[in-house]
This record gives structure tokens, C-alpha cells and sequence, in this order.
């Protein structure tokens, strides 16, 4: 495994690593928990968000056990280099941070439910790092696939801006954007948390609730 790149700054697109034309690697086709596909186009009727919370396998996790959400998936986003590796991702010159594909039923769960999780699930003052894991493959990034969910992520920021302050703490730093390509993390990074139960599983909370 390659070591981890710990500068605050992104690459260059001329410092990027190079990537390859196609992915190198299969993506499963059913997801381990929920059962559903895991790619694909989005069902009719579901809607579909990104998340960076740090690292990846925890962050899943959260985002599956919610009812309503129809199926979830680990990967690369963010970054220049064209379908990378983890080991790649880690080494920080590819851009990516490490990122959750949620497909969700807005009947059954709505977007701001998940932006609770979002924020609440992670600390979002961080920059480049989340507790003891360094680098900007765990930026804190919220990605939005529609003008509804722009509107909701930063008017969310706004009202958790104001619950982080109000306690002493920093200010947001988390990475908005409409969602760039994600791309497909290795099979083994899949719903890790299901294979290996007791796997590691690191997010350092804010420790401050989202206001109701």
C-alpha cells in the first residue's frame, strides 16, 4: 500500500498521476447488505446523492442501514486522474477524496435526512484529514446531482455553521460542487464494514447535533 500524501493542497492537473482510459478492475454486481445493484442508472423515482465524510467504509455503512435508501457504494471522486486506484487515491496526487454513492427513495428517506447523517457523522472543520487519517482523500465534500439538493446542502451548511459557532468551534470546510464522476472503488472496499465486521472505522465527530 502506498503511503498516504499529507499536504494541504491538491495537484495540478500536470502533477496528477496519468490514470487509465477504462477502469482496471470489476465492479460487483449486487450489493452485500441491501442486496440491489450496485451501478447503473438511477430506478425511476429514486434520486441520487454524493457524500465524502473521510474514509469511505464507515461512512457506507451509515448510509445503508437507512430505510429507504435502495443501495450504496464506495469510490473516487473530485479528483483529475481518470479512474484511479485506492492506492493511487492515497498517495493524494490523484485529487479524489474518498466518496459514498447513495441511491435513495425521497418518498421513504428525503435528502435532508441524509444531510443530518452528512454532517453529523463527521467533522466537517477538518480540511485535509478526519481524526488520525490525513490527507485530502478524506476532505469533507457534499456533491449535489440536482438544483433542489444545492439549495438544501448550502442552506444546511449555513444552519450547522451556526450550531458549530455557537460552540467555539472552526468554520465549515467541506468541498460543494455539483457532482463530478465518481468513480468505482475495488471490491474489497464494498460494504467492507459488512465483510469485516469489526474492520476499522474512524470519524472524528464534530460532536454537535444538526438543529431540528
Amino acid at each position: 500500500m502506498l503511503f498516504a500524501r499529507t499536504a494541504a493542497t491538491l495537484p495540478t492537473p500536470q502533477q496528477a498521476l496519468p490514470g487509465r482510459p477504462e477502469r482496471g478492475f470489476p465492479v460487483p454486481v449486487q450489493h452485500a447488505v441491501l442486496a440491489t445493484p450496485i451501478a447503473g442508472e438511477v430506478p425511476a423515482g429514486m434520486a441520487e446523492a454524493f457524500f465524502g465524510m473521510g474514509c469511505f467504509w464507515g461512512a457506507e455503512r451509515r448510509f445503508w442501514q437507512l430505510p429507504g435508501v435502495y443501495t450504496t457504494a464506495v469510490g473516487y471522486q473530485g479528483g483529475i486522474t481518470p479512474n484511479p486506484t485506492y492506492d493511487e487515491t492515497c498517495t493524494g496526487m490523484t485529487g479524489h477524496t474518498e466518496a459514498v454513492r447513495v441511491v435513495y427513495d425521497p418518498a421513504v428517506v428525503s435528502y435532508a435526512e441524509l444531510l443530518k447523517i452528512f454532517w453529523e457523522t463527521h467533522d466537517p472543520t477538518q480540511g485535509f484529514r478526519q481524526g488520525n487519517d490525513l490527507g485530502s482523500q478524506y476532505r469533507s465534500a457534499l456533491y449535489w446531482t440536482s438544483d433542489g439538493q444545492r439549495t438544501a446542502a448550502e442552506a444546511s451548511r449555513d444552519v450547522y455553521q451556526g450550531a458549530l459557532t455557537k460552540v467555539g468551534l472552526g468554520s465549515i470546510t467541506t468541498e460543494m460542487l455539483p457532482a463530478p464522476d465518481f468513480f468505482y472503488a475495488e471490491e474489497p472496499h464494498q460494504q467492507y464494514l459488512a465483510k469485516v465486521p469489526n474492520g476499522y472505522d474512524c470519524h472524528a465527530t464534530a460532536g454537535v447535533a444538526y438543529p431540528a
